[in-house]
């Protein structure tokens, strides 16, 4: 579609998915339009919880919109803040259908991401005990980097 309207305007035409200094940036375009409907959905649940009155509260001390977001709405927005930061890290390691479909790959493994490497070790070069030990690495790190975020951003979350 973008290329389509550039080509309207005249502007001469690109191959993003063939060029290797933007295959990421399409990839990334397409996943993050992918997944920001999901997890607007989240926030405007939690933002419908809120009540209207810590707002007029807030006008009432002086507050001005920003010490309003600062102080009052996004603490209470942390734990849907954590849950969509975990599930986006998840989300962007799985992104292995995204990069088959796309680019399979290439140009040159520009777009290979690790879980996309897993995949071609273990179907492509047949080596599956290689990539049954990526995957173990895989679900550590994520398990531990998940374990990371709840450890030092859950303290943010939990108000008296």
């Amino acid at each position: 579609l973008l290329e389509q309207v550039t080509g309207a305007l005249g502007f001469p035409s690109h191959n993003w998915l063939g060029d290797r200094s933007t295959v990421l940036g399409a990839t990334m375009v397409v996943a993050i339009w992918k997944e920001a409907g999901f997890f607007m959905i989240f926030y405007l649940a939690a933002l419908q919880q809120i009540s209207p009155t810590l707002a007029e509260a807030a006008a009432l001390e002086g507050a001005s919109r920003w010490q309003y977001f600062r102080r009052v709405l996004f603490p209470l927005l942390m734990p849907t803040t954590l849950f969509v930061l975990i599930n986006a890290l998840i989300n962007s390691v799985r992104m292995v259908d995204h990069i088959f479909v796309m680019t399979r790959g290439g140009p040159d493994n520009a777009s290979a991401l690790l879980l996309y490497y897993i995949y071609q070790v273990g179907f492509s070069f047949w080596d599956s005990a290689y990539a049954a030990a990526l995957t173990v690495v895989v679900l550590a790190i994520l398990g531990l980097t998940a374990f990371v975020k709840f450890r030092f951003l859950d303290q943010r979350t939990h108000y008296q």
